[in-house]
């Protein structure tokens, strides 16, 4: 199987996520700039986000949390407008986020086994064929049981979709020649931009947050830097129509955009597996393949 893209073929990036919002506030410019480009792109998204909570003080009034499951579904269907990209539900049942010793509701996302829900994303790879799959790490950026049945699921499909043996209901066999991870949100992250508030007489709303990590969290691996600070507005636009989950006056939205786009241009990746060679570091998920 050539892996190459050859002349003429448009790149195909996919980008699997837990839950509505979550392709917003992970990796979203850097899918608004290859849709831009002229990549196609396509979120997989596991679940609808259905146990949410409702985070918006603004949204949270009468019928807004007795019909969260059709309202995040809306939400999904405008933001991935304002990215310019496809999106697809996998048709799984979010968890929700129990608390300590709760156990996991029946039917939900993250008690499926992983070989059998992987196969829902075996099919979507094998349809969409992707060069490029892009997920979150083993820790699922953070302990959400949907995001780490995430990466498991799709670090299993990403290595059965090319092969005929595995799902052989799902279609044809499709091998992706690269798996990224996420490095969004990490502390260098929060801390490189709350040093530059500072440095700027600026007020910086980093400083909860950087109280919250660990003293000993270990510092993420970057692999790849992809330069997107022309499409932070439309990362933006496109978290804003989550609008039960983000707050336009609170958490992400309030830091100085002028200061994250000096400070912090890119999104960036850890590149897990590669079918082709390829140098690192990379600025470029399509790197090897173009």
């Amino acid at each position: 199987m050539n892996l190459r893209v050859t002349p003429g073929e448009p790149l195909r990036l996919m980008s699997v996520h837990a839950h509505p919002d979550d392709e917003s506030s992970k990796g979203a410019a850097t899918l608004a700039r290859y849709a831009a480009e002229g990549v196609d792109v396509l979120v997989v998204t596991c679940t609808g986000g259905e146990r949410g909570d409702v985070l918006n003080p603004a949204m949270d009034r009468p019928g807004v949390r007795e019909d969260l499951a059709r309202i995040r579904r809306a939400e999904m269907a405008a933001a991935r407008r304002i990215l310019g990209v496809r999106q697809e539900f996998l048709g799984f049942v979010d968890s929700g986020l129990p608390a300590d010793g709760e156990p996991l509701p029946d039917g939900c996302f993250a008690r499926q086994p992983v070989e059998e829900a992987a196969g829902r994303l075996v099919a979507s790879i094998r349809a969409f064929r992707p060069h490029v799959v892009v997920t979150y790490d083993e820790t699922g950026g953070y302990p959400h049981p949907d995001h780490i049945q995430t990466h498991l699921v799709t670090v299993a499909a990403f290595d059965a979709a090319g092969d005929a043996g595995r799902h052989p209901e799902a279609g044809p066999p499709w091998r992706p020649a690269k798996l990224y991870y996420h490095g969004a949100l990490s502390r260098a992250w929060f801390q490189t931009l709350h040093d530059a508030l500072i440095a700027r007489g600026l007020a910086s709303p980093m400083r909860e947050v950087l109280a919250e990590f660990p003293a000993d969290a270990p510092a993420p691996e970057f692999s790849t830097r992809v330069s997107c600070a022309d499409y932070f507005p439309v990362r933006d636009r496109a978290l804003l129509a989550h609008a039960t989950q983000v707050d336009p006056d609170a958490g992400f939205m309030l830091h100085d955009r002028d200061v994250e786009r000096e400070a912090w241009p890119t999104e960036d990746y850890y590149l897990a597996r590669s079918h082709v060679p390829v140098t690192l570091p990379e600025d470029d998920l399509f790197a090897g393949l173009r």
